[in-house]
């Protein structure tokens, strides 16, 4: 495992941002979760689906990257 080391000194808002994102990717991961334990049968196809749904209902999560977002789903696969 390749581990990368180094000092930040954020600005206020970057740290706000930060945070903001860690939080929309959480709410994401835990929908997502809550959408394949209610819908046992449901398959990757549908759970990326589902995240698509995720961002036009919710504009915080459609503020987020795209990528980000998939990342999330995907986690929640694995898990």
């Amino acid at each position: 495992m390749f581990v990368l080391k180094y000092k930040v000194k954020p600005k206020p808002n970057q740290i706000e941002a930060i945070n903001e994102a860690i939080r929309t990717t959480q709410f994401v991961r835990n929908k997502v979760l809550r959408y394949w334990m209610d819908n046992r049968g449901v398959g990757k196809t549908e759970l990326f689906r589902y995240n698509t749904a995720l961002r036009k209902e919710f504009k915080f999560v459609d503020d987020l990257n795209s990528h980000a977002c998939q990342t999330a789903v995907e986690r929640t696969l694995r898990a």
